[in-house]
């Protein structure tokens, strides 16, 4: 598992009514799989925090039972940290591989509240994790501060970085310079490859998985001529509005699930103009098959 370069944060499809439409995801993972990618369940991506607690124990138990093909990771992310612990505790038992703890959300933690949400989950946890810095999300970025603090904890794995920011991947890297590092912003990882990123968890790789490994595995050699342009605009599609809208929009055109249906507050019709999605599909079609 510590070996994945690249984490899809997959989408979770849905029924027309707005259930969980469980045979597109199982299909979804498996083309994730074929394409080598490890797959991040219930992220922000994956509209995680719009299911009840049933529907994500539904959605755990499903996928853990699935034949094993590529790494799970388990997105964990909420404001009641209670609640998160019991969340935790249920997926150390289902045989997932590791877990996504991000930063409360909403409530703007400084150090020591941060220190004991991280430590608190950590402790709570029998699997790796990975620490998820997305203020873009959380409304507050994760300090530096608490990273030393945390970096010798025996179920700290690794860092998502999200921000956007060079800068504070760098500040990170200094706090915690054993850590490995994940760029969270598939438009940046050629930067964050020649700061040292371990690879990227993304969003790209739900339409693009193999194009998307591709991309990672050129980031990581140092072999980015014509990379970012191609692949800043294809990026810039996929986040013409809120994330994951246009993704799942193009996924429908590609026939990779059967509808864009999106659990509120989220709506695919905020999405008014699919051609540049297209434009972009195109794009990088022609760009990997041009490179594999």
């Amino acid at each position: 598992m510590k070996d994945i370069q690249l984490w899809t944060a997959l989408i979770t499809p849905l029924t027309e009514n707005g259930e969980v439409n469980f045979a597109e995801l199982e299909k979804l993972i498996g083309l994730q799989a074929d394409a080598g990618n490890g797959v991040l369940i219930l992220g922000s991506t994956g509209e995680g925090l719009a299911f009840s607690e049933k529907e994500k124990n539904e959605i755990l138990d499903f996928v853990s039972k699935l034949p094993k093909r590529t790494p799970v990771m388990m997105g964990v992310g909420g404001f009641d940290i209670n609640q998160q612990v019991k969340w935790i505790q249920r997926c150390n038992k289902a045989g997932v591989d590791a877990l996504l703890v991000v930063t409360p959300l909403y409530a703007k933690p400084g150090f020591n509240g941060q220190l004991h949400w991280f430590k608190t989950l950590l402790d709570a946890a029998e699997l790796p994790c990975m620490l998820y810095n997305v203020p873009s999300r959380t409304a507050v970025k994760m300090i530096p501060g608490v990273l030393a603090e945390l970096r010798d904890h025996p179920n700290f794995w690794s860092v998502k970085e999200a921000s956007g920011s060079v800068e504070q991947y760098l500040g990170y890297r200094e706090a915690a310079p054993d850590a490995k590092f994940f760029s969270g912003d598939d438009a940046l990882t050629a930067f964050f490859a020649q700061a040292g990123c371990h690879g990227l968890v993304s969003v790209a790789s739900n339409p693009w998985p193999k194009a998307t490994n591709l991309y990672v595995k050129k980031c990581l050699t140092g072999l980015t001529d014509g990379l970012f342009p191609v692949w800043n605009r294809a990026v810039d599609a996929l986040f013409a509005v809120s994330s994951p809208v246009p993704t799942k929009c193009l996924m429908k055109e590609k026939d990779l699930i059967s509808n864009a249906v999106l659990r509120p507050p989220l709506s695919q019709h905020d999405l008014q103009d699919t051609a540049q999605l297209l434009e972009a599909d195109k794009q990088i079609g022609e760009w990997y098959s041009a490179n594999k």
